[in-house]
């Protein structure tokens, strides 16, 4: 919630990322970005604080779904979007706007949506928080023929090309090739000019935040609902819905605690925030048609 509040303020009201606080002018004139101060973080704490000692449970963002990736996918390969341009100034936008919708539209170039396109991939199908993501570093992976290996835990193998937009081994490969790393974090600080920054420092999660809403802007998708823990819930309801795994098969590629006491699968499985997979109208509709699902997949599709 602060995350979006902070966005809120950040960039649609032009107020940046500077700390809420008082003008040097003296005149008692606040200045800043008024979700980053201190008041409203002890709030937020306290507020979590007090939700779980009364036991309420956290509804995680709205789940990415594959779906989306594959639109995401499709968009960041357009020519236009995936090649690397050579470096153009930009026109500085007025003070405290937005610049014009053209601006908003050229917010990354092929480099940058390589990194995402790695990084999306690796967050959905590895079921990883995107702190974690972001503090992969390039000794952590091993690449052989077909298959990448990410801590020695997660076998990331070729996925046939009807699945390329979910398939972390080609994005992977197509980053490494593209940004030439071979030390130091694998996703770092992104500067102007579609340019990666040299410093080994990795990308914080507020920029990944309002580039990878930005990419959902491009797809018409309103990002307000979508955080960075999205992923992470999405990928879990893709294993278990789509490729029909149980809960102890997620559990164990996912490095997760099997026992269910505190049912954390569960809220990443259900959550109040996610989309009907079928209207509840048609629940005991006796003139709804038959569901012919594949027998491979579980889903309704034209292999069934």
């Amino acid at each position: 919630m602060q995350v979006s509040i902070t966005y809120a303020f950040g960039k649609l009201h032009g107020l940046g990322n500077m700390h809420w606080h008082e003008s040097d002018a003296g005149d008692g004139t606040m200045v800043g970005n008024p979700s980053i101060s201190v008041e409203v973080s002890s709030f937020m704490c306290s507020l979590q604080r007090h939700k779980v000692q009364a036991g309420e449970v956290t509804n995680s963002a709205h789940a990415i779904t594959s779906e989306i990736l594959f639109k995401l996918h499709h968009h960041n390969h357009l020519p236009q979007n995936w090649t690397i341009q050579a470096y153009q100034p930009g026109v500085r936008k007025p003070a405290g706007g937005l610049g014009t919708s053209k601006n908003l539209d050229c917010w990354g170039g092929g480099q940058v949506r390589k990194l995402l396109q790695a990084a999306y991939t690796v967050a959905f199908l590895c079921m990883l928080q995107f702190d974690e993501v972001l503090k992969i570093q390039v000794h952590d992976l091993c690449v052989e023929k077909d298959q990448v290996v990410l801590y020695l835990t997660f076998y990331l193998w070729v996925l046939p090309s009807n699945e390329a937009h979910i398939c972390p081994a080609w994005a992977l490969a197509a980053w490494l090739q593209e940004s030439k790393l071979t030390t130091g974090y694998l996703f770092r600080k992104v500067v102007s000019g579609d340019c990666i920054a040299e410093a080994n420092s990795p990308m914080s999660s507020e920029q990944f935040l309002e580039l990878y809403r930005n990419n959902l802007l491009d797809i018409n998708i309103d990002p307000a609902p979508y955080g960075t823990h999205s992923f992470c819930q999405g990928g879990c309801q893709h294993l278990h819905v789509e490729r029909r795994w149980h809960l102890r098969r997620i559990c164990e590629w996912g490095r997760w605690s099997t026992e269910f006491t505190n049912m954390t699968i569960v809220k990443y499985l259900i959550s109040s925030n996610d989309d009907l997979a079928e209207p509840r109208e048609h629940f005991f509709n006796p003139n709804q048609r038959p569901t012919i699902k594949c027998r491979q997949c579980g889903r309704c599709c034209s292999c069934a």
